[in-house]
């Protein structure tokens, strides 16, 4: 089947490849303007751009996806169906009526809608995601449901081993979806919930929440954000790898360096932090941290 490919992110990328590996390899690749990223602030492609451009594949980074321009660009490819994943922005009519559109969500719809839906998975604990080929329409992953796949959240996954694995389902979900055509149907009311975006205040290990709640959380911003917690000094400390710990006497919010570990107190037992990293620093194990920082805790 002739298909043309929207999407920016790794996740996206990774499904890309999937796809052009089989007879609908994508003749187009649609994708958003490169931006700057890094502490350098340089200007880069998306990943969609590079793995296209790698397999050869043309690449089209339109400003508004929307606009009568870009329609005819996609419309020029003559697509029998485009394919969608993580594309960054929002779809709108009269695009999503003039091709057959299937969307990979990385979630089991109803459930987290949205735009962070395996980081909120892994934060609220939940023992399975998966993914969903889906219609989309004007009310955001609301569309209706082609195919769906599960696939367990394990106790240390982390947002990129899951995002790993369900990047691997989606691209299979997307080309058995091609190929066996099967029925859309609609999604259920019951079960709807929302993946917000992640924010600042996201990051932000916040002492008065349960140490269970604040490592799951250090799990799903891992490795792609990273969390925080507040040093003394008012400098933030990253936090990438965490375990739950009993807390003493630990008040919530204070930081202290117990037998060589790294604990922060909790409304309910202490975080160990495992693997942190100072303001402009790199990232390394909490025992190197307190060897050259723990005057930090001492000052508080």
């Amino acid at each position: 089947m002739r298909t043309v490919f929207l999407g920016t992110s790794e996740f996206a990328a990774t499904v890309l490849e999937l796809l052009a590996a089989t007879p609908h390899r994508p003749v187009l690749a649609v994708t958003r303007p490169d931006r700057r990223r890094g502490r350098g602030r340089r200007l880069g492609p998306p990943p969609v751009a590079e793995r296209a451009r790698a397999l050869g594949i043309p690449v089209f980074q339109p400003e508004d996806v929307n606009a009568p321009a870009a329609r005819e660009r996609i419309a020029a490819a003559e697509p029998e169906a485009v394919g969608i994943c993580a594309f960054g922005a929002l779809l709108k009519e009269p695009l999503l009526s003039e091709h057959e559109l299937l969307n990979v969500h990385p979630s089991l719809l109803p459930r987290w809608r949205g735009a962070a839906p395996i980081e909120r998975a892994i934060e609220a604990g939940d023992e399975v995601t998966g993914v969903t080929i889906m219609r989309p329409t004007a009310e955001f992953d609301a569309g209706p449901v082609c195919r769906q796949r599960s696939e367990p959240i394990r106790a240390d996954d982390t947002y990129g081993s899951v995002a790993g694995r369900l990047a691997e389902l989606g691209g299979e979900l997307l080309v058995e979806t091609l190929d066996l055509r099967p029925t859309c149907r609609p999604q259920p009311d019951e079960g709807v919930t929302y993946a917000d975006k992640i924010g600042p205040a996201d990051r932000r290990l916040d002492p008065t929440g349960m140490a269970d709640e604040l490592e799951r959380r250090v799990r799903a911003l891992a490795p792609h954000i990273g969390a925080h917690v507040e040093l003394p000094s008012g400098e933030r400390l990253g936090v990438w790898r965490a375990a739950t710990a009993p807390a003493g006497d630990l008040a919530p919010g204070r930081l202290a360096d117990v037998d060589g570990h790294l604990l922060y107190g909790t409304a309910s037992g202490a975080l160990a932090l495992e693997e942190v990293q100072p303001e402009g620093g790199r990232a390394m194990d909490a025992a190197s941290w307190l060897r050259g920082h723990g005057r930090v805790l001492a000052a508080g």
